[in-house]
């Protein structure tokens, strides 16, 4: 019968194989599968130490990923629902790149012209707004875009 923490730890390394994750989302996903408590800290230490596992490498990437589409608003709040910390998510942030421009190539791809009435200026900048960009950076796209 094969060692339970080999099991758990090639468990592991299959999730992480496909994409990286964040220590408490591979945490909750081998939860099932392990014995105890300590059998599963003991195998996430591990591949921390062997740096396999890394909240900011996944960080990174994610903010890199997922930043094309989104605001650092929304990007924070995916990151801190998947369990990484502040310090973490303030350095991969600059990982997506400007916020503004960001903005500017969302809005564009979705808009692309500018809003003939006040409601369809709300109904752009509400848009903008849900993909989790920040007051300053829609302001500054739709004055950049009418002038």
């Amino acid at each position: 019968m094969p060692d339970p923490t080999v099991a758990l730890r090639v468990s592991a390394l299959r999730l992480l194989t496909r994409r990286d994750h964040s220590r408490a989302e591979l945490k909750g996903k081998l939860a099932a599968k392990a014995e105890s408590e300590e059998q599963l800290e003991a195998v996430l230490e591990r591949l921390q130490s062997e740096h396999l596992l890394s909240d900011q490498r996944y960080a990174s990437q994610r903010a890199l990923a997922r930043g094309r589409r989104y605001g650092d608003a929304r990007l924070k709040q995916e990151l801190r629902q998947s369990g990484v910390s502040d310090e973490d998510i303030l350095a991969a942030l600059p990982e997506a790149g400007d916020e503004v421009q960001r903005c500017q190539v969302v809005w564009a791809r979705k808009f692309g012209q500018l809003p003939q009435s006040p409601a369809e200026r709300a109904k752009q900048m509400r848009f903008l707004q849900y993909r989790g960009f920040s007051g300053d950076a829609i302001r500054r796209v739709m004055r950049g875009v009418e002038e």
